[in-house]
């Protein structure tokens, strides 16, 4: 795999880890498996039937948390970190003959801030729904949220620089909201 294109592909799927932490790595464990997607040394696991199991698992009931509105908010604090972890580790696991220097700078700093940005975005707009409609949007942020990360993940795999693309236009979007609601709360 070229080296821009995988991480093209580890960024979009980091990116889809701040929406939900379990969905691209499920989709990464499929596509592993199904030798659509090329593994890094050392990540070979991820495309195991286990962890197929074990991220769908995940998956499912992570998604049905978040559609409780005040269960939603207490996952948050829980998510935050891992979404942030689970982009390092979507990262790594796809960046194939990549110098070492270039992957771990592209898997800290790329992987896990683009998936602790992503979060932070999401987490803010959830607290805004939350206060505005007394939780009753968060239904439909949820679902927002999922389609998201289902969308970029597959992105990031089949059509990489399509998802790069994606994830940049996701970080202008997200900062912009995030300074916004920084500048409404000085």
């Amino acid at each position: 795999m070229d080296t821009f294109v995988a991480i093209a592909v580890g960024l979009g799927l980091a990116a889809a880890c701040g929406f939900r932490v379990f969905v691209p790595l499920l989709a990464a464990s499929v596509a592993a498996n199904m030798d659509y997607l090329t593994v890094a040394p050392g990540f070979e696991w991820l495309g195991s039937p286990v962890a197929m199991i074990a991220f769908g698992t995940a998956t499912a009931l992570e998604v049905a948390a978040y559609y409780v509105p005040w269960l939603d908010h207490v996952l948050d604090t829980v998510t935050t970190p891992a979404a942030v972890i689970a982009g390092m580790v979507a990262s790594a696991s796809v960046l194939v003959d990549v110098p070492p220097l270039l992957k771990w700078g592209v898997v800290l700093v790329g992987g896990g801030g683009v998936a602790g940005l992503m979060q932070g975005a999401t987490v803010a707009l959830r607290a805004k729904s939350g206060l505005f409609t007394g939780g009753l949007a968060n239904v439909a942020v949820a679902s927002i949220e999922l389609i998201g990360a289902t969308a970029t993940a597959v992105l990031a795999i089949v059509l990489p620089l399509v998802a790069l693309a994606l994830v940049v236009v996701l970080l202008i979007v997200s900062g912009r909201l995030l300074r916004r609601l920084a500048r409404r709360r000085v």
